[in-house]
């Protein structure tokens, strides 16, 4: 009966490492998934700020809509040959503008959406992890409680015999 008691304790010992590591490393996770919650919260602003790209965009688009109307009427002006130049020379520099911020958007956007879907993996993923710890856990405090109802029975049976 000693042995059976000491092999027990000693499991249960074994077991209460477990449960310990457990919760160290439910509180290590937990931890790291409120610092993605920051991150994320942090990157709200970067969408933001990508719906202001798209209306500046659109702004420029809108711009270069206008010039293309304004070029024919231009190009009717023969007797100004000089300003038909500098106004064509402005139109090349406001299209390469527009390239270049149109470029320079859909890279941010690209960025943007990459470091979404690692922050919604990366939550997903300790969501996981915390739930099979949770268990885990769970498991270990039904054991720790069964080995204190053994542990009361063999002391009622030790006063008995």
């Amino acid at each position: 009966m000693e042995a059976s008691f000491s092999e027990m304790r000693s499991e249960l010992q074994s077991w209460d490492a477990l449960w310990r590591r457990i919760q160290l490393e439910c509180q290590q996770l937990r931890a790291e998934l409120l610092n993605i919650r920051e991150y994320k919260d942090m990157q709200e602003p970067q969408l933001k700020h990508q719906s202001s790209c798209v209306q500046l965009t659109e702004q420029l688009e809108n711009k270069n809509a206008d010039l293309l109307l304004l070029a024919p009427s231009q190009e009717s002006q023969q007797d100004v040959p000089n300003k038909e130049q500098s106004h064509r020379a402005e139109q090349e520099r406001i299209r390469t503008e527009i390239s270049d911020l149109t470029e320079e958007l859909h890279q941010k956007e690209i960025t943007i959406a990459t470091i979404m879907e690692k922050a919604s993996l990366l939550e997903r993923r300790l969501n996981t992890e915390l739930q099979i710890k949770d268990r885990l856990l769970a498991k270990q405090q039904l054991l720790n409680f069964r080995y204190k109802a053994i542990k009361s029975e063999n002391t009622h049976l030790k006063e008995m015999v």
